[in-house]
């Protein structure tokens, strides 16, 4: 992951996408002004639902181009 940023605010507009090769669940979300996806196979795929509407403090960086989720935590 590249050019990894920190950023703050509620968690918005989450988004069921496709699940990944092996059925884990994707999404895309809004977060402190930024859109971004999980990672296929990723454990935040699962994490996220619990922040829906939250404030939360994520980490989000490039992956094949897109901004995609690193990290998140409750703020």
């Amino acid at each position: 992951m590249k050019n990894v940023t920190t950023h703050r605010g509620p968690l918005l507009n989450l988004e069921r996408l496709g699940s990944s090769r092996n059925g884990n669940p994707r999404f895309r979300m809004y977060i402190g002004g930024f859109h971004c996806v999980t990672q296929p196979d990723s454990m935040l795929g699962y994490e996220v639902q619990n922040y829906r509407g939250k404030d939360v403090v994520a980490t989000i960086g490039t992956h094949y181009g897109k901004a995609t989720l690193n990290s998140i935590r409750l703020a």
